[in-house]
Formats: C-alpha cells, structure tokens, sequence
C-alpha cells in the first residue's frame, strides 16, 4: 500500500496577492482558478511535482462557518498564528535571495540547522510563514 500527499491547504486574504507571491515569485504554476460556490478556487503547484497541489483558500472556508468564525480566522491569519508550510529546495541561499530581493517579509536568513538542513524563513502576503529547506550532504 502507498499513500502519497496529493492536496494542501494554506489560508490567503487576498488571492490576487497570493497569487503574485506563489505564481511570481515562488515560480508556482497555477492549476486552477474558479469560482466555487461564492468563493475562489485556486490551485497551485511545482511544475515538478504535478501530482501535488496546493489550495491557496480563505481563513475559514465553510460556507456554513458563523461570521465570528470567519472573523477569528482572519485574526489569526493576520497575526501568523496558522501553522506553516515547509518547501524543500535545491539552492536554500539562491532560494532566499530570489524571495528577499522580490520584497518578501524575512523571518530568518539562511542557516544550518542541527537537523541536517539549510533553511531559511519567510512570510507570505498572508502572514503565513514558509521554511525552505535543503538538505545538508
């Protein structure tokens, strides 16, 4: 038996911003675009992995969620206290530089953790944060 990870979910406030972050500077290609029973569907995706999406999707998507839901996930997005997103990478410092240059909110600069990895921190135009990370040989 295989189970692989297919679809991913990160909460955006704004998908044209989010869209100009994942598409734009992260080089994501957008898989769909939609309406969707009053809200907007956008999927993105490495063009390397085509088997894996990501669902850029606002704080609290349920149509059936109370306005003070909603409202509580907006706050907590804004403030980034949604659970991140860890991207892996080839070039960690060739990642950082690309992002930082476009304007991108550092969190921390590229460093060699005790776990084996180099990585890096950001937030997206959401507030979510984002690690990526090359693995150390």
């Amino acid at each position: 038996m295989e189970i692989n990870l297919s679809t991913c979910f990160i909460a955006v406030d704004d998908h044209d911003k989010a869209l100009a972050f994942y598409r734009d500077i992260l080089g994501f290609e957008v898989r769909n675009d939609v309406g969707f029973e009053g809200m907007r569907w956008v999927t993105v995706g490495s063009p390397s992995q085509p088997d894996v999406e990501i669902v850029l999707e606002p704080p609290l998507a349920d149509p059936n969620a109370s306005p003070a839901d909603k409202a509580t996930m907006a706050e907590l997005l804004a403030k980034g206290l949604l659970r991140g997103v860890i991207f892996s990478t080839d070039d960690c410092d060739a990642t950082f530089e690309r992002i930082r240059a476009a304007g991108g909110e550092v969190l921390q600069e590229p460093v060699d953790q005790p776990y084996g990895v180099r990585d890096c921190a950001f937030r997206d135009p959401s507030g979510n944060m984002l690690r990526f990370n090359q693995p150390r040989s």
